[in-house]
């Protein structure tokens, strides 16, 4: 009989420690009944949001010495002290995008010839990411935009995302929310970050409605609408918008994002911004007089770019901030000239266990089968970045930064 692969469940080392898991209790239990070639055993650890005795009380094995363990699955980076020589790991390793911090994690993983599959890079043929917490970050940051909006204005007050023991008691919450009759959201990008922003506005009742309508029509209740890249874009030369020159050529367009920011109360970024295309709200965008927003929950949370008014990341024990259309600097959120912004930048984190559970059964269905079957379309091998010491061709590109020269 064929050795079975050991996967070994680490217990998440980075400061401060993230609370979700790769793989629910539930989710190992059905791993080790249903696919044969593997077994998964879990590191102990205080702070997960799954607690040991529930992974005990669905008959995974607990064990702190992981050394026998073919596959080591986390969610952060790993500590570099952490790391065993050898062995194929996956996580969040954050550093793709040559991010410095993390250089020497990676320097270190070489040298130990560990093989490193990024979940970030796990992919189908099409580019398109497999798996990921995008989801998780569109409903609690959905769920933030309205209680920074009570917050602010002292109309009601929301328990916090991350107070909540699941999404179903963070849903209840809603429950509270009074809104204006004429209220008005906007919302850019409708990708799995989109998609999680609207199972709560939808959830909430509230009404979509077109681009068109949002513009040119008044409505005794509120209502959202969802605007994609040409909705907020627009041709410098004054051409019709053409979507395949805008991601060709994105220098040649400009924003036009103010005609929503003139008739929307909130606004919810969720979209993917790419940093050769024009800045959605400029910070004369924001004195303009009849600027409307008074809220803005920034899920994407690109910082300073593309929205003006994310002047920082936020944190989930302090969401919220001001700012000042005037001196475009940070402010008092209470303070009514100014306007609420929320820009958590780990915003999944909130709900730990529903976020997890949802990972987890993507990287059952799949990723996890690959590792013991056939994988036809090469999606492990596309996604490992390193293996035996060394860069893998399709990371070349790192090789720079992986020697400090850049």
């Amino acid at each position: 009989m064929d050795k079975k692969i050991k996967i070994g469940i680490i217990r998440e080392g980075k400061v401060p420690p993230d609370k979700r898991v790769p793989l629910t209790p539930e989710q190992c239990s059905r791993l080790n009944k249903q696919l044969s070639g593997m077994e998964v055993v879990v590191q102990p650890s205080v702070k997960r949001c799954f607690p040991d005795a529930e992974y005990e009380q669905m008959g995974i094995q607990l064990r702190e010495d992981l050394s026998d363990c073919d596959v080591l699955m986390g969610i952060k980076e790993v500590p570099v002290k952490e790391l065993i020589p050898g062995k194929t790991y996956f996580y969040f390793s954050h550093t793709i995008k040559k991010q410095p911090h993390n250089r020497k994690l990676l320097q270190k993983m070489i040298a130990l010839g560990i093989t490193m599959v990024d979940y970030e890079t796990l992919t189908n043929t099409s580019g398109e990411r497999l798996i990921a917490f995008g989801r998780y970050a569109g409903i609690v940051g959905a769920y933030n935009a309205f209680r920074a909006y009570g917050e602010k204005f002292g109309v009601y007050h929301l328990k916090p995302a991350h107070e909540c023991f699941d999404r179903k008691e963070m849903e209840s919450e809603l429950k509270k929310v009074i809104l204006p009759a004429d209220f008005k959201i906007v919302i850019t990008g409708s990708g799995r970050v989109g998609g999680g922003c609207l199972e709560i506005l939808k959830g909430m009742n509230l009404q979509q409605v077109t681009s068109e309508d949002y513009l040119s029509k008044s409505f005794s209740q509120p209502v959202f609408t969802v605007l994609h890249v040409g909705d907020y874009n627009k041709a410098k030369d004054g051409s019709v918008f053409d979507k395949k020159s805008f991601y060709g050529n994105p220098s040649a367009f400009e924003p036009d994002f103010l005609k929503w920011a003139r008739c929307s109360d909130m606004y919810i970024p969720c979209h993917f911004w790419d940093s050769k295309a024009p800045m959605i709200l400029r910070k004369e965008d924001y004195t303009d007089p009849q600027f409307r927003i008074r809220v803005i929950a920034d899920v994407s949370c690109d910082i300073s770019i593309p929205i003006a008014s994310t002047i920082r990341s936020s944190t989930i024990a302090d969401p919220f901030y001001g700012y000042d259309p005037q001196t475009g600097e940070e402010a008092d959120f209470y303070a009514p000239n100014t306007i609420g912004v929320m820009a958590v930048d780990n915003l999944p984190c909130e709900l730990p266990r529903d976020a997890s559970r949802d990972f987890g059964e993507v990287l059952l269905e799949k990723i996890l089968p690959l590792l013991s079957g056939p994988d036809p379309d090469k999606i492990i091998e596309r996604a490992t970045m390193c293996s035996k010491g060394d860069l893998l061709p399709k990371y070349e590109y790192l090789r720079a930064y992986l020697e400090g020269k850049e």
